[in-house]
């Protein structure tokens, strides 16, 4: 959901020549899936397309990415594991500005997807904002 959210946010701001955005699970339990159908769901109610095909974080996304950004303390830890000394390693929920949550809760086993929707949208901005903070465009 993050992906996509963030996705066409870079889209509509035109920066999607300029911004890649990829998705990664640290697990491949769901490798090769299409999002769950309530993130597919609140995607479309918000007319967000998605295309996304789960794969396993690697290596070279280290070196692929300026950002890695990880949904809960579990997923920042597993994340430092496969590299201990990797600076681009970011909480995701740090770039939002009207939700204190530092964790994004997995709709799967909740059911919040409109709760967890906001919160992308929410992160999605503070993140979009500080990449234009960056660039000279």
């Amino acid at each position: 959901m993050a992906e996509a959210v963030f996705a066409n946010m870079v889209k509509e701001a035109s920066l999607d020549d300029v911004i890649s955005v990829d998705s990664a699970g640290t697990g491949d339990w769901h490798a090769g899936q299409h999002p769950h159908r309530g993130t597919r769901a609140i995607l479309a109610k918000n007319a967000i397309s998605t295309k996304h095909t789960a794969r396993q974080i690697t290596r070279s996304d280290f070196d692929r990415f300026d950002f890695i950004l990880t949904m809960d303390e579990a997923n920042y830890k597993a994340v430092l594991q496969l590299n201990p000394r990797a600076k681009n390693v970011v909480r995701f929920m740090d770039f939002a500005v009207q939700h204190e949550d530092s964790e994004v809760p997995d709709p799967y086993y909740t059911g919040n997807f409109e709760t967890v929707y906001q919160m992308c949208v929410d992160a999605s901005n503070g993140l979009l904002a500080n990449i234009r903070s960056r660039i000279s465009r």
